[in-house]
């Protein structure tokens, strides 16, 4: 199936829903101008002056609880393993981080909203203490990508259902919506870098595909179940990367490992080439982390960089503009979702394709 034709005969639903996002991505300047009048606000009175840093660090950082408006926000769960047990208990016990929680073996407090330290008698942190606490806690990137796990193996699942149902006949509905993309990572990015075993790294390569490429549009909705920075988190990037890594070394045949621990060069130069080889067996993922993480956390700092430019310098005449640009780079930001999930798709296949090769 042609992928381009696809667009042609649905055009229809692809402006339908490129103007929803578009939407969203409106809606979402108008939350963020909803924080940094606030914080203006405050400045007006001579409590606090408005700082663009701190706004935008909280939107593109992970967080305790599931910011919804204002101070309405939902709580995650907290879960913390000390050297006396298991702790368990809501993040709203902090209330915003404006109150210490009483726990059953120490006194907790979240700091800059999203680090939990131990607190001693005298109400200063003990680090030493702090050490001795591991936090494995639901956080807002930790819930948002559960969330979208189970929305993916839904979706999918009524995809499967349907060709079972209607096994011969034309895709309907979503179906044929998803059919056409499943389609062109099979036949643009899978089968031509990776070769006649590409079947083998399908399910990795949608799997890969579409969980960037989900997150990325979640990521672009200022409401629940969106505004998380899932795939602008380095831990994230890190885990999607080392898995490539794993994947594709695993997967390396005797040519592939010959080529980095006996390359074809004279003797002499293995001292050199030999350990640049295995730099390069660590670069390639290390370069696929970064690149998604710069890129998604870039787009975010960028859009509230210029939403900021109002309130930095205080004056309506600036908004226009400013708005004009936020609405530009947010319809870029589309664009930019699916183009990184095709990216890091295409440079995993090429990678397995590189330790797959057989040489003739």
């Amino acid at each position: 199936m042609d992928f381009r034709h696809f667009f042609d005969s649905k055009k229809i639903s692809f402006i339908a829903i490129f103007a929803v996002l578009t939407t969203f991505s409106v809606a979402q300047t108008a939350d963020s101008a909803t924080v940094a009048t606030a914080a203006a606000s405050h400045g007006a009175h001579g409590d606090e002056k408005f700082e663009p840093t701190k706004v935008i660090m909280e939107h593109i950082s992970d967080a305790h609880d599931w910011h919804l408006w204002g101070h309405t926000s939902i709580p995650l769960p907290i879960i913390l393993y000390t050297d006396n047990g298991l702790e368990f208990f809501l993040s709203s016990q902090f209330h915003h981080g404006e109150q210490d929680y009483v726990g059953k073996y120490y006194t907790y407090r979240l700091v800059d909203k999203k680090k939990i330290q131990v607190v001693n008698a005298a109400g200063a942190v003990d680090e030493a203490a702090s050490k001795k606490v591991w936090d494995f806690s639901i956080t807002k990137n930790v819930a948002s990508m559960f969330l979208s796990v189970i929305i993916l193996v839904l979706l999918f699942s009524s995809v499967a259902r349907a060709y079972k149902k209607r096994d011969g006949k034309a895709p309907k509905g979503f179906q044929s919506f998803i059919e056409p993309i499943i389609l062109f990572v099979r036949d643009d990015i899978a089968r031509p870098n990776i070769g006649h075993t590409y079947a083998r790294f399908m399910p990795l390569l949608l799997t890969i595909f579409f969980f960037i490429w989900f997150n990325n549009l979640l990521g672009l909705i200022p409401i629940f179940p969106g505004a998380a920075n899932v795939t602008g988190n380095i831990a994230v990037t890190f885990v999607l990367a080392f898995v490539v890594l794993i994947v594709v070394n695993i997967n390396g045949n005797k040519y592939y490992w010959k080529h980095i621990l006996l390359p074809d060069v004279p003797w002499w130069l293995y001292p050199i080439m030999i350990p640049v080889e295995l730099v390069g067996v660590i670069s390639k993922p290390f370069a696929l982390m970064i690149r998604l993480f710069a890129n998604i956390t870039a787009g975010h700092i960028i859009i509230l960089s210029l939403i900021s430019l109002i309130f930095v310098f205080q004056s309506l005449a600036i908004a226009p503009i400013s708005l004009a640009f936020v609405l530009f780079m947010n319809v870029l930001e589309l664009l930019v979702a699916a183009l990184q999930a095709f990216i890091f798709t295409l440079l995993t296949a090429l990678f397995i394709g590189m330790a797959v090769e057989e040489h003739h």
